[in-house]
C-alpha cells in the first residue's frame, strides 16, 4: 500500500486529535540511574520495592521487545492485557453512536463487547465453512464509517491462520486499520505480520504475553504497529497502565527465550498426539487443522460430551453456540500427564 493511501487524521476522533495528555512526574524526569532523591511523585519515601510509580513507558521492557521483532520502540504499545490494547483502539480512533467495526465470527469475543462498550456498531461478516475471511463481503460491508477491521489469525476458536494473500487483499483495499490478532503466532509456523508494519501504514499487530510465554496471570499486551497509531494510543493510555511487578516478570521471561521455545516446543509435539488420537475416536466427526495451542473438535454431541468430561474432572470449552460451530469442543493442549489422563478418560466414555 502506497502511504498517502492511508491518513491517520481522516480516522482519528475529533476530540483525541487535540487531546493534551497527563505528564506524570515519571514523564517529566526518566531516571538516568544516578543516586538521587526522588521528592517529585508524593510516593511514601520507604522502599519497599514497589512503593515507586512504574516506567509509565516500560523502556526496559520494549527495548528487548524492539530487538528481538526488529522494531523502534516507537513501534511499541504495552497494555493491561491486550483487552486494553484493544479498548485503546475504538477509544482513539472510533465515535460512539457513529462508527462501526467489522469482525469476522467465529472468532474472540472481546472485539463485539469493547464495540458494545464504546457504542460502536458491530458488523459481522461470517467465515467460510472453511473458516477463512470473505474478502467480497467483507469490502462490500465497508462504509465511510467502518474504522477498524479485527482479523485473529491463528483464529480463536478454530485455530486457523488466514491466507496471506487475502490479508494482504484487505490491507491494500481498506483505508482503515486493519488489526491483526496474532495472540497464538508462537504455536504457528507462519510469520508474524509485525514484518509488514513499514509497508503497511494501517496495520495492527496485537500479541500478548498470556499464552506462549505463560504469563496470563500479569496481564501484558502488546501492540505494534506504525509511530504515527502509537502515538496516538499513547495520547489516552492511562499514565501507568503496566505496574511494576507485571514488568519485572515480564522482562525475565522474555529474555529467557530458550525456556519459551523448549515450552512451545513441548505444546507442539503434544497437539500433534491430541490430534492424532483425538480423530480415532468413534463419537470425534472431525479435528480441525490448528496453528495454536488448542484443537477444535466437532463430536457427536457437544453437551453430552462436555458433561461427560466434567463428571471425570476435565474442563474443556464448549463452543457450540458460536457461529459454524455447532457441536465443537475446544482442547487446550495440557502438560504430558494432563494429556495422557484425557486420552484415558475420553476413550472410555
Amino acid at each position: 500500500m502506497n502511504k498517502v493511501d492511508f491518513n491517520i487524521d481522516q480516522i482519528i476522533r475529533e476530540n483525541v486529535k487535540g487531546l493534551k495528555p497527563y505528564s506524570s512526574a515519571r514523564d517529566e524526569y526518566v531516571s538516568d540511574g544516578s543516586d538521587m532523591i526522588f521528592l517529585d511523585a508524593n510516593e511514601n519515601p520507604f522502599e519497599n520495592g514497589v512503593n515507586r510509580y512504574p516506567d509509565p513507558q516500560q523502556r526496559s521492557l520494549k527495548a528487548v521487545l524492539a530487538e528481538q521483532k526488529k522494531v523502534s520502540v516507537k513501534n511499541i504499545l504495552l497494555g493491561n492485557g491486550s483487552d486494553e490494547v484493544l479498548d485503546l483502539l475504538f477509544r482513539a480512533f472510533c465515535e460512539p453512536k457513529k462508527d462501526n467495526i467489522i469482525t469476522l465470527p467465529p472468532t474472540y469475543g472481546m472485539y463485539k463487547v469493547l464495540a458494545n462498550i464504546n457504542n460502536i456498531e458491530e458488523q459481522e461478516v461470517l467465515l467460510s465453512d472453511n473458516f477463512e475471511p470473505n474478502v467480497e463481503e467483507i469490502l462490500n460491508r465497508v462504509t465511510v464509517n467502518t474504522k477498524i477491521i479485527f482479523l485473529c489469525s491463528p483464529n480463536n476458536p478454530t485455530g486457523n491462520s488466514f491466507p496471506e494473500n487475502t490479508i494482504i487483499e484487505i490491507l491494500e483495499s481498506f483505508k482503515g486499520l486493519v488489526v491483526i490478532d496474532e495472540a497464538y503466532i508462537d504455536f504457528s509456523d507462519k510469520e508474524s505480520w509485525i514484518v509488514k508494519i513499514k509497508s503497511y501504514p494501517n496495520l495492527i499487530v496485537t500479541q500478548t504475553l498470556s499464552k506462549a510465554y505463560g504469563l496470563a496471570g500479569i496481564r501484558l499486551g502488546v501492540c505494534y504497529g506504525s509511530e504515527d497509531v502509537i502515538a496516538v494510543l499513547n495520547k489516552i493510555k492511562p499514565p501507568y497502565n503496566v505496574n511494576e511487578l507485571t514488568q519485572q516478570r515480564a522482562l525475565e521471561r522474555v529474555l529467557n527465550q530458550e525456556q519459551v521455545k523448549q515450552e512451545v516446543s513441548e505444546i507442539l509435539e503434544q497437539r500433534t498426539y491430541l490430534e492424532k488420537t483425538l480423530s480415532a475416536l468413534s463419537f470425534v466427526i472431525k479435528v480441525y487443522k490448528s496453528d495454536a495451542n488448542f484443537i477444535l473438535v466437532k463430536v457427536d454431541d457437544a453437551n453430552k460430551r462436555y458433561d461427560q468430561l466434567l463428571e471425570e474432572g476435565i474442563v474443556v470449552r464448549n463452543r457450540s453456540t458460536q457461529p459454524l460451530c455447532e457441536n465443537t469442543l475446544r482442547f487446550t493442549v495440557g502438560t504430558v500427564e494432563e494429556n495422557k489422563r484425557l486420552i484415558k478418560i475420553i476413550t472410555n466414555i
